[in-house]
């Protein structure tokens, strides 16, 4: 690996028909060093602080919001507003761009200006300590390339030369389960008055999502086959569906609130793409989907989410409050309409 100096890496992104993430993980590198290997060749590097960047990217106007992990990938465009920071979380509460963002994942950022075929492509992007990729905001014909130049200029860091040293990535926790704590567990879940009171419950009880959701059992959470997941974006698209579809990683979680217009398969990829909502989903790394119900004053929280193999979330579906659009009976209808895992007889 010795020979992947900076410029040996620009010479390899040039010739290489893949897109970075892939082939930073053909080179065994983070996606950031690929990145960083363009500083003083169109890569700068930039404060990652959000409560510094974000309000610097709302002035770039309309833009295209992007949140990935490892399964999927979300895009949304619009324009950064109604930001709310905060040391341990923050957010943007736009119709469009909604996103939560959780700071201390925000470790390493670049404004990047490249020249290709197509014309100059302008980016902000946003990585954590391992170098994984967290959020990117990707600039549009009409962005204010005023507020562009101040961007790259006003949030630049003084050493825009050394390289990173990348921290190992995280191994997936997988299902974190305390089959002794099952009981209080199953009465603190049915005490919840609030969906954003369940992380803090199964924390406390030392679990995790996943653990909680195999252990919690019925009425509160029901395996489903991996091919919910399809059916469910499918029966999205024939009724029409209000829905809340979350999509992220560590550092920053992605709403789209809406309908899903279109579905396009492609290989491997189930992908939505309408005018201005985008989603690239590995069908094929779905391996665990459950319909979930959390109690709340405003009656039942029902929520369809997807795993991949190693026990990661990949995306989030809830049915949008009747105020907002949506159609709670229909929902839980659909909701209850997927496919089960089917038990050996």
């Amino acid at each position: 690996m010795n020979d992947l100096t900076p410029a040996r890496l620009r010479e390899l992104k040039r010739d290489a028909a893949l897109r970075p993430y892939d082939l930073a993980a053909q080179l065994g590198l983070s996606e950031a060093a690929l990145v960083e290997a363009e500083l003083g060749h169109g890569a700068t590097r930039i404060d990652p602080t959000p409560g510094r960047l974000i309000p610097a990217v709302q002035a770039l106007g309309e833009v295209m919001a992007l949140t990935r992990n490892r399964s999927c990938v979300i895009e949304k465009i619009g324009t950064y507003n109604d930001f709310h920071d905060g040391d341990h979380a923050a957010m943007t509460l736009d119709a469009e761009i909604d996103l939560r963002i959780f700071p201390r994942h925000w470790v390493h950022a670049f404004a990047v200006q490249a020249d290709t075929p197509s014309g100059t492509r302008r980016s902000v992007q946003v990585f954590d300590a391992a170098g994984a990729a967290v959020h990117k905001v990707h600039l549009r014909e009409t962005s204010d390339l005023a507020a562009w130049d101040w961007l790259r200029t006003d949030l630049a860091l003084p050493d825009q030369h050394g390289l990173s040293d990348y921290a190992p990535a995280p191994a997936p926790e997988g299902a974190r389960i305390a089959p002794d704590r099952a009981e209080a567990l199953r009465a603190e879940w049915a005490a919840m008055t609030d969906t954003h009171q369940f992380n803090t419950l199964v924390r406390r009880l030392k679990m995790n999502r996943l653990g909680a959701y195999r252990l919690v059992g019925a009425p509160w959470a029901r395996p489903l086959a991996a091919a919910a997941s399809d059916a469910m974006f499918r029966a999205l698209l024939a009724q029409g569906q209000q829905v809340m579809l979350f999509v992220g990683n560590m550092g920053c979680i992605q709403i789209h609130s809406g309908p899903v217009q279109s579905l396009k398969p492609m290989g491997p990829w189930l992908n939505v793409m309408d005018a201005r909502f985008n989603l690239h989903l590995r069908a094929d790394h779905v391996a665990e989907v459950w319909a979930v119900e959390k109690p709340t004053k405003r009656g039942p929280a029902l929520s369809v989410e997807a795993f991949d193999a190693a026990g990661e979330l990949i995306w989030q579906c809830f049915g949008r409050r009747p105020e907002k659009g949506g159609d709670a009976e229909g929902w839980a209808a659909l909701v209850a309409s997927l496919p089960g895992v089917e038990v050996p007889a």
